[in-house]
This record gives structure tokens, sequence and C-alpha cells, in this order.
């Protein structure tokens, strides 16, 4: 998976996960609430669909934007 594909379908996911639009310059902290359920089970989600090494909650909710959160993702693949 090139790095197009993984921003596309980690942005589906979110997008999926918040119930609204989700870009990647979306900040996780103010837009999406970085300690939600929803972040809970997008991370869930990742790890599912992309088949990642286990993602800590702690360090994906210190990231600032969807593209730290999917730089993250990238390194865990």
């Amino acid at each position: 998976m090139d790095r197009a594909e993984l921003e596309k379908k980690v942005l589906e996911l979110a997008t999926m996960a918040f119930k609204r639009e989700i870009t990647i310059d979306t900040k996780v902290k103010e837009d999406m609430g970085k300690t939600s359920m929803n972040m809970v089970a997008l991370l869930s989600e990742i790890e599912n669909e992309l088949d990642t090494e286990p993602l800590e909650i702690p360090t994906a909710a210190a990231c600032d934007t969807m593209k730290e959160l999917i730089d993250l993702v990238e390194e865990n693949l």
C-alpha cells in the first residue's frame, strides 16, 4: 500500500468513526476529541483493516493532525 492509498483508507475510517468529514489537516485534539470512544474505535478499526501493530491510545492521541496520525500508522505497518 502506498502513502496515498494509506491516507485515503485512514481518512475513510476516521470519517466513518466520527460521522463527519475528516481531512488530512483535521486537528485530532481539537476537532475529533482525543479521548473519545470514537478515537478508540478508530484505532481498533485501523489495526484490523490495515493489520498494523497495536497503536497506543496515548501516542495516537498526542498527534496534532490526521497527517501525524497517518505517519504513526505508516510506522506501524
